[in-house]
């Protein structure tokens, strides 16, 4: 299988992590794609050029990195990252999401930064995005991850979310979840994929 990946990709450095704690990631090869590049063939692949796109063996594409996990949690046995039964599949599904809404959140704030001028900055769509980013940490503040073996989707996307922001916000998220610090100290400590997949800074 083929990876089209960015190292500070958050959403790729999910699937990478759970290849890892599945056994997969040596059936893996990462391949570079710059989502931005017109030329680059990720667009060909996946449509919407985005990434972490999968192909798989017989050239199928796969994407989002939400539909990816599901795969690998497949390719794996099944229920190992995504637990089979109803009530603890939803809770872990919705744990994912709220990640990926942090996320997307936060990805949103790096493009206004990025794409438009200061002058032409939006401050009520920076604040709209800021205040999804403050009330989903406080609600994983109020309630920390846990932490299985191998760890949940869930889990994988919180420590995924939190490495984010340490890389692009600077870790100021640190000074007001003492919590959610001790938690990702734990999972970086269970996981060592987590720090060979972070992005050097």
């Amino acid at each position: 299988m083929i990876l089209r990946s960015a190292p500070a990709s958050p959403f790729a450095r999910k699937v990478r992590i759970a290849s890892a704690v599945l056994g997969l990631d040596r059936d893996i090869k990462i391949e570079p794609a710059d989502a931005m590049d017109p030329a680059d063939s990720v667009r060909r692949q996946n449509p919407l050029g985005k990434i972490p796109t999968l192909i798989l063996d017989d050239g199928t594409a796969l994407y989002d990195s939400r539909v990816i996990l599901e795969y690998l949690d497949h390719r794996a046995g099944g229920g190992r990252i995504i637990p089979k039964e109803p009530k603890a599949r939803f809770a872990v599904l919705t744990q994912l999401a709220l990640c990926d809404g942090i996320l997307d959140a936060a990805i949103l704030r790096i493009y206004e930064g990025r794409w438009r001028q200061q002058a032409h900055h939006e401050p009520k769509w920076i604040e709209h995005q800021t205040g999804k980013i403050t009330r989903a940490l406080a609600v994983m503040e109020a309630s920390p991850p846990g932490l299985d073996a191998p760890p949940h989707v869930g889990q994988i996307a919180a420590a995924c979310v939190l490495g984010y922001l340490d890389l692009r916000f600077e870790g100021l998220w640190r000074a007001d979840h003492p919590r959610l610090v001790a938690w990702l100290d734990r999972f970086a400590a269970a996981v060592p994929s987590f720090a060979a997949t972070r992005m050097p800074s």
